[in-house]
């Protein structure tokens, strides 16, 4: 059985909240598709059609929540997708299918489509 703490339960119930948006999945789909790079404010707001005030809230909060990374480049700012954070959020997800009763094999797991 997994021994997850009160504490990062409570953290992964906040990252999910932060990607219940559609705009939200639409940016984390986007970055990692752009990883490792990245892509500046601008190229995220272009790709998705987002307006810039939106953009910067929806950012703030995955920020926020540490599913993604920002860095100062001169007047841009670079986002790019905290891998190791989403793949925690996937991991705690499907522990439990995984270890006890193996609904599913644990092997569709990491494969990428």
């Amino acid at each position: 059985m997994n021994h997850t703490s009160d504490e990062q339960i409570a953290l992964f119930a906040d990252r999910l909240a932060a990607l219940g948006t559609e705009a939200r999945l639409r940016i984390i789909r986007l970055l990692l598709a752009a990883h490792p790079g990245g892509l500046v404010v601008g190229e995220i707001g272009a790709e998705l059609d987002i307006a810039p005030s939106t953009l910067s809230h929806h950012l703030d909060k995955l920020k926020n929540e540490g599913l993604v990374n920002v860095k100062r480049e001169s007047n841009f700012l670079r986002y790019t997708a905290n891998t190791e954070a989403l793949q925690g959020l996937v991991a705690f997800l499907f522990a439990e299918c995984c270890t006890r009763n193996r609904v599913i094999p644990p092997e569709t797991i990491t494969a990428c489509c």
